[in-house]
């Protein structure tokens, strides 16, 4: 067991304490969230000569599964936070990196993520607004529907056209810290699910120095491709993971107690079939994460491209495969609690949260588009090329 997943193994109860507080009043989670600081998990995939635990993608997705079963909201906007780190970490100039990780190694500095735009959507690699210079500094002026955790944020990581004559395909990646910006709530969050992410609409006015820009000017889809789209996706996939795997556990935990419930036979071959498909689905869906998140990783190890088509298929594929099967995990266990252990908001196992949660998972970058994404690549490809072990590839 690595001190990382130790780390989160004891902080899962802390989450989980607060979890149905902060869900029903659509509230950040402080509690949950400083804890996390607290124990250093924000600095997870900071380097240890910036003062972090030098964790990997494989750390990110053992983490994200533990804290993901006390709550799932406080996993997502971890999970998000440490996605912005690895994007700083692998394409940041030497200034922004010595700036920036020992920050938050050692104080915990939230980044938040702001992609989406009005004109837009949630269409990673366009943009409407433009960087603007003025004196010295880049100017950011941006208005971004969804900003996960964006209220308590310390800094952001903001997709914007690299310049006003740059097409919407152009784009620079840029950190805006939150001490030289205006940050403005302009729509709140009142969802359905995953609600304690405080996922508000906001407009940001803010300066930057040219060294804030990460990678090239310009130059933001390379890390798209190889840092925001994979450890985004295996981030995600393991939090909805990690939750329909509580899911299951709790509801197996109240069978085989004393409280069991009267309208669950443990003997009974219907309870036994949908416990079996439930797990099913999350076999399937922990297995596939385990064997992407193993390529990513040797390919990182290897220096080999994250930017082939069929790689990308195989990411997206990911993503929709765990948002479906997560969910199809939870329905199940829902059907399965019935009418007071399923479907009721204070049951003893949040199986209604959890449905609710999970529900938003394939909205969160709409299947919709990793569809069309794949079908497109399918009428070039067919079938493709079998899925090999790691070795062999």
């Amino acid at each position: 067991m690595t001190e990382a997943v130790a780390t989160a193994t004891e902080l899962v109860p802390v989450l989980a304490r607060h979890a149905a507080r902060v869900d029903d009043e659509a509230a950040f989670p402080r509690e949950s969230v400083e804890a996390l600081r607290e124990a250093g998990l924000f600095g997870l995939l900071v380097p240890t000569e910036h003062g972090g635990m030098g964790g990997d993608l494989g750390d990110l997705v053992d983490v994200a599964v533990l804290l993901a079963g006390g709550c799932l909201s406080t996993a997502m906007i971890w999970a998000m936070h440490c996605q912005q780190v690895d994007a700083v970490a692998r394409h940041a100039g030497e200034r922004l990196r010595g700036e920036l990780l020992p920050r938050i190694a050692q104080e915990g500095y939230y980044l938040a993520s702001v992609t989406t735009e009005p004109s837009k959507g949630g269409h990673l690699l366009t943009a409407s607004s433009a960087i603007q210079v003025e004196d010295e500094d880049l100017v950011v002026r941006r208005s971004a529907p969804i900003v996960t955790g964006g209220e308590h944020a310390d800094g952001f990581l903001v997709t914007m056209r690299a310049g006003p004559d740059a097409p919407p395909n152009r784009l620079s990646l840029i950190h805006l810290d939150r001490s030289r910006t205006d940050a403005k709530v302009v729509r709140g969050w009142n969802p359905m699910g995953m609600r304690a992410t405080r996922s508000v609409g906001m407009e940001l006015a803010g300066t930057a120095a040219g060294h804030q820009v990460i990678g090239e000017p310009g130059g933001f889809r390379e890390i798209a491709v190889d840092s925001m789209i994979p450890a985004g996706h295996l981030a995600w996939a393991s939090c909805w993971l990690g939750a329909a795997r509580g899911g299951l556990d709790g509801l197996v935990s109240l069978i085989r107690s004393r409280k069991q419930p009267h309208n669950i036979a443990i003997d009974s071959d219907v309870v036994r079939h949908r416990l079996a498909r439930a797990r099913i689905d999350l076999e399937l869906s922990g297995t596939y994460l385990l064997r992407i998140r193993d390529e990513v990783l040797r390919r990182r190890r290897t220096g080999t491209t994250l930017d082939e088509r069929s790689f990308q298929t195989r990411l997206d594929t990911l993503k929709v495969v765990c948002s479906e099967l997560t969910l199809s995990a939870v329905d199940r266990l829902v059907q399965l609690g019935g009418a007071m252990n399923g479907y009721q908001r204070d049951a003893p196992v949040p199986l209604e949260r959890h449905f609710r949660d999970l529900r938003s998972a394939s909205l969160n970058y709409s299947n919709d588009r990793l569809l069309g994404a794949i079908g497109t690549h399918v009428l070039l490809e067919g079938a493709g090329r079998l899925f090999l072990p790691v070795d062999d590839l």
